[in-house]
């Protein structure tokens, strides 16, 4: 496939095209991955900040009497306290007695205090240097400090043990640690991604491989037709301009060389008919289900048997083998076996068998066609002793033009449709076919046709009424 140009770029493109969606998409959710870790960790850090504040709300506002003042008591609370005298702030020595609350103790933790002016009044913690004194009411906030540090704030309302308004608090949280998490998650899909896309355009040329495979297959085939046509077409074409040319170039024809010739081309005329109808047949079949078969009827196989074991039976006899029919499993030679279908093409499906048997059927040997029923499918055999097929040539033996033996099949007037039409027949009327061949001992193709219900129903009926008849009159 790789050799064609055609089917070479379009592997290509269809890789490319597959690659490129799929890069897409994986690009597309590995934004949405981050998206998803990042806000999930923002919501955590904001209940994080959230409870702390609470906690620092809930245990001062009961220990602020005065607005804008913070009580000794409330400054012990705190680590690293110090007292902000416009933009100084001088830090308090700490008391090795005093007690911490666990939940202040937080070395990535700065807590400040505003006045309701929004004046700086303290800050503890871990408090960042460089960082804005500015009073921002807004309730969450990203800041940073001179050294371009990033920090997540919160602010809250706090109230006097009266519930006057005492001032604000702001509690903040560095996002160095959440930052470089997300950055690691950023490398680890920014490495990934590449490699993914790797993948993924080596999967795309293998599957785009896979998908175009029938697709050759299929043009392979129609190139391989349209030879063999040509190359069928050709010969009877060639013999018949043979013929007139020469006819042409002869001074003067008498009555019988005309005839000749005209015989000749009469026979290369048939030749071509025959293979354009069966050519015909073959896209009918193929386009046409069996539903939308014309003249779709009941058809009677043993009838159809013995019509064709009359008719061959004087084309066996002259080549010196024995054509028989047996009817195995049916109970009685009125026991009809019928199925729904196209009796037109149900014959040359039988014909065409048997027309093969005896031409690779040696003098001297055997065809027997067998008619046999199986639950609710009627099987027909048609055996032979003749030459038997090869066992690696039996998938192939059906494919259009497809020949055995190419001297055998052109002096017999064959041009390999045959079995493909017998194949095709087949599958039109829901049957299964099989093939079983030795070399030398000859070759027995089975088909199974499935049966028409509505003789089942009758019979069954037919069956019904005589018991109840028989019952009636049984005397008591």
């Amino acid at each position: 496939m790789n050799q064609n140009r055609l089917f070479r770029l379009t592997r290509i493109r269809l890789a490319a095209y597959y690659a490129l969606v799929m890069g897409l998409i994986l690009s597309l959710c590995a934004f949405g991955f981050y998206r998803a870790v990042f806000h999930a960790h923002v919501v955590a850090l904001d209940n994080e900040i959230e409870s702390i504040a609470g906690t620092i709300h809930d245990t001062i506002e009961p220990k602020l009497p005065t607005p804008g003042r913070l009580e000794p008591v409330v400054q012990q609370l705190f680590p690293n306290f110090s007292i902000c005298i416009g933009a100084n702030c001088i830090q308090q020595q700490p008391d090795t007695k005093r007690h911490v609350v666990g939940a202040f103790d937080k070395s990535n933790y700065y807590i400040r205090f505003f006045d309701i002016s929004g004046r700086l009044i303290a800050t503890a913690g871990n408090y960042p240097e460089g960082i804005s004194g500015n009073f921002n009411q807004k309730t969450w906030q990203f800041v940073k400090d001179k050294q371009g540090n990033e920090f997540h704030q919160m602010t809250m309302h706090l109230h006097t043990r009266y519930n006057g308004d005492w001032g604000y608090l702001q509690i903040g949280r560095s996002l160095e640690e959440f930052n470089h998490y997300l950055d690691s998650v950023k490398l680890v899909l920014i490495l990934g991604l590449p490699i993914a896309m790797g993948t993924i355009a080596a999967a795309s040329w293998w599957l785009s491989g896979l998908a175009m495979q029938p697709i050759y297959q299929s043009y392979r085939q129609i190139q391989q037709f349209t030879a063999d046509a040509a190359h069928e077409l050709r010969t009877p074409l060639a013999a018949t301009g043979a013929t007139v040319e020469s006819a042409l170039l002869s001074p003067q024809l008498d009555a019988e060389e005309t005839r000749d010739i005209l015989q000749t081309i009469h026979r290369q005329n048939q030749r071509l008919t025959t293979l354009v109808v069966d050519l015909l047949m073959l896209v009918r079949l193929e386009k046409q289900p069996l539903k939308q078969l014309k003249q779709q009827e009941q058809c009677c196989l043993n009838d159809i048997v013995s019509d064709l074991i009359e008719e061959f039976e004087a084309m066996a006899t002259a080549a010196g083998i024995t054509l028989t029919s047996v009817l195995t499993s049916v109970k009685s030679a009125h026991q009809r076996l019928n199925i729904i279908g196209n009796t037109d093409q149900l014959y040359r499906l039988f014909s065409n068998l048997i027309v093969n048997a005896i031409q690779y059927t040696p003098t001297g040997g055997e065809v027997t066609v067998f008619l046999n029923k199986s639950d609710s499918y009627a099987i027909i055999k048609v055996q032979d002793t003749g030459i038997g097929i090869p066992l690696e040539e039996i998938p192939h033996i059906f494919d259009r033009f497809y020949r055995l033996s190419s001297d055998r099949s052109r002096s017999t007037g064959g041009s390999g449709l045959g079995l493909a039409i017998v194949s095709a027949i087949v599958s039109v009327h829901k049957g299964k076919l099989n093939v079983e061949s030795e070399l030398g001992k000859g070759s027995t193709f089975t088909i199974q046709l499935p049966l028409d219900a509505t003789s089942f129903k009758n019979k069954s009926s037919i069956s019904l009424f005589k018991g109840l008849y028989y019952r009636l009159r049984k005397p008591r």
